[in-house]
């Protein structure tokens, strides 16, 4: 190829390239442009849906979802809403609390939670047999816009099923039963137990030497005593802030660790 042609196919490549990032720098920098990525999963990462229980809460708990603004950071309060569009809705309808999200001054990107609330749930026996779900998207008013494709949706599963441990009574070395830390099992308290310490279907074992392993969802024996007295104080806190009516269980019976 002539240096001549190869000249011009350089030029022709390096303006290409020069309106191409022009392009791309208008939604991220002019200042005109506001759009907010809406997603569930990590900062770096996202999933397809996440998942709310209604039965693993006694009280209002949260989904957690990321927003990144688009566009030049904000210099004062800039305000934006979801509203939900698909699934699940006249069921769910109630259950779940959605608000108002703000950027403040030079955020760009932050965490903010959709509520929901199994006590508000129309029939408590939604959602146990067959599972539902619900999408929120960004409401369109005011200066934001929808984002990227892949960031426009919030897809949230809904359940509403709680099932007794395998291993609360019975349980094989090097398992331990729950019930040695814990005492007798109702729905009521494995409720609690799941709001204060984190964790579902957990198991305890003897030869553990990390207080937990993430992968096989265990605890070691002498963590769990510790989870037991943190249950007894959580207890005491909840019936101290409730004195007249204290936790009890689906038959009546107070809660006790």
């Amino acid at each position: 190829m002539k240096k001549s042609n190869k000249l011009y196919l350089i030029l022709a490549l390096i303006t290409a390239t020069v309106i191409s990032c022009q392009e791309n720098e208008y939604n991220t920098f002019d200042s005109e442009y506001k759009a907010v990525n809406i997603w569930v999963g990590s900062e770096v990462s996202t999933l397809d849906s996440t998942t709310f229980n209604y039965s693993y809460y006694l009280t209002k708990d949260s989904i957690m979802f990321y927003a990144r603004l688009i566009g030049q950071l904000p210099t004062e309060p800039q305000t934006f809403t979801l509203e939900a569009y698909e699934g699940n809705l006249e069921d769910a309808e109630g259950s779940y609390e959605i608000g108002q999200y703000t950027f403040y001054a030079d955020e760009y990107m932050k965490e903010f939670p959709i509520y929901f609330d199994p006590l508000k749930l129309k029939d408590t026996s939604l959602f146990k047999e067959s599972d539902g779900y619900i999408k929120f998207r960004l409401k369109q008013e005011g200066e934001f816009v929808a984002g990227a494709d892949k960031y426009q949706t919030i897809h949230i599963v809904l359940k509403n099923d709680l099932a007794k441990p395998d291993t609360w009574d019975e349980a094989t070395y090097p398992n331990v039963r729950l019930s040695n830390y814990f005492g007798s099992y109702s729905e009521v308290k494995y409720k609690f137990m799941i709001q204060e310490i984190g964790k579902v279907d957990f198991k305890v074992a003897y030869n553990m030497s990390k207080e937990y392993d993430e992968v096989s969802n265990t605890f070691a024996s002498y963590y769990a005593k510790f989870l037991k007295n943190l249950m007894i104080l959580a207890l005491e806190e909840y019936n101290a802030a409730h004195p007249d009516a204290p936790l009890t269980d689906e038959w009546g019976f107070p809660v006790t660790f």
